[in-house]
């Protein structure tokens, strides 16, 4: 048998659901698996039985088991995603109708951390020169300093078409709910645009995408994603450096000089100005960095 076999019990054939109906990962499937093994042996010794019935499960029940694995040392970032697999566990035995309510651990933000202009700079290099050819080199420069230059999402980069040429002095963006907003582009950054457009293979007409892969179809934001880690390894930065990473490296660079909230707000594209107030953290949190690194008396 293998370890996900539903024989075994209800914790086994919810893995192998993961596995084969939601193509989760192994690691995922693995840790869901775990909190659900878990959460069975609990039940049985605070019910007294053994074999709880699921569906009889209540929030008193899991606020209880809750309580005993943060006794094991859980913080609430881990306690969070204990009740997430939970109810995935039980809306998967039960249905959703049968997960009882409960407010999960109130998790603090963490705070985007940005990387300094040299290093965007050096990851964009190092991107380019790994590329297989030439043009897909002024592909991914091009995408890198269209992330940081402007604080696009790679996914919004990814949905550009050939509309927007010609470019100009400014780029309208869709971003999330299909809100748009137009963001200004940096001499440096609408170069390089041009310059992958002039060098590419492939035709961009108005209604195909922009960034193109090898082959010619729309390029997908995980080959972008695995060359700034394999970059970004061979650089020596920290594994936060993401694509994300340099929309926050934008938005904190711009406060630092000056820039203010609302103006970031519509940059950026949020909803609402707590969003961006997010940043404010940032930058103190890299100010901090930067004089710990260079001060002789930090």
């Amino acid at each position: 048998m293998t370890p996900t076999d539903p024989a075994k019990g209800p914790a086994a054939g919810f893995a192998a659901h993961l596995l084969r109906d939601r193509r989760r990962s192994v690691h995922t499937v693995r840790a869901y698996q775990a909190t659900a093994e878990r959460l069975l042996a609990f039940l049985a010794r605070h019910r007294g039985v053994d074999a709880p019935s699921l569906a009889e499960v209540t929030s008193g029940d899991l606020r209880a088991y809750l309580a005993v694995r943060r006794g094991e040392g859980l913080g609430n970032a881990s306690a969070a995603r204990e009740l997430s697999a939970v109810r995935a566990f039980l809306a998967w035995a039960t249905g959703e109708a049968g997960v009882p309510r409960l407010r999960g651990p109130k998790v603090k933000r963490g705070l985007p951390r940005p990387v300094s202009p040299d290093e965007a700079m050096a990851l964009a290099a190092a991107v380019a020169e790994d590329a297989a050819v030439p043009w897909a080199g002024a592909r991914d420069w091009a995408i890198l300093l269209l992330l940081y230059g402007a604080g696009l999402r790679i996914g919004e980069a990814m949905a550009l078409t050939g509309a927007v040429l010609p470019l100009g002095e400014t780029l309208r963006v869709t971003g999330k709910r299909d809100k748009t907003r137009l963001v200004p582009l940096l001499p440096q950054v609408r170069g390089a645009i041009d310059a992958y457009v002039a060098e590419t293979p492939w035709s961009i007409g108005p209604d195909t995408p922009l960034f193109l892969g090898v082959r010619g179809g729309a390029l997908s934001p995980a080959i972008v994603r695995r060359a700034v880690q394999a970059a970004r390894g061979r650089l020596g930065l920290s594994e936060r450096a993401t694509p994300h990473a340099l929309r926050h490296s934008f938005a904190t660079h711009l406060l630092g000089r000056g820039a203010d909230l609302r103006a970031l707000q519509l940059l950026l594209g949020h909803a609402s100005l707590s969003s961006t107030q997010v940043y404010t953290g940032v930058d103190a949190a890299y100010l901090m960095d930067v004089y710990r690194a260079a001060h002789p008396r930090a």
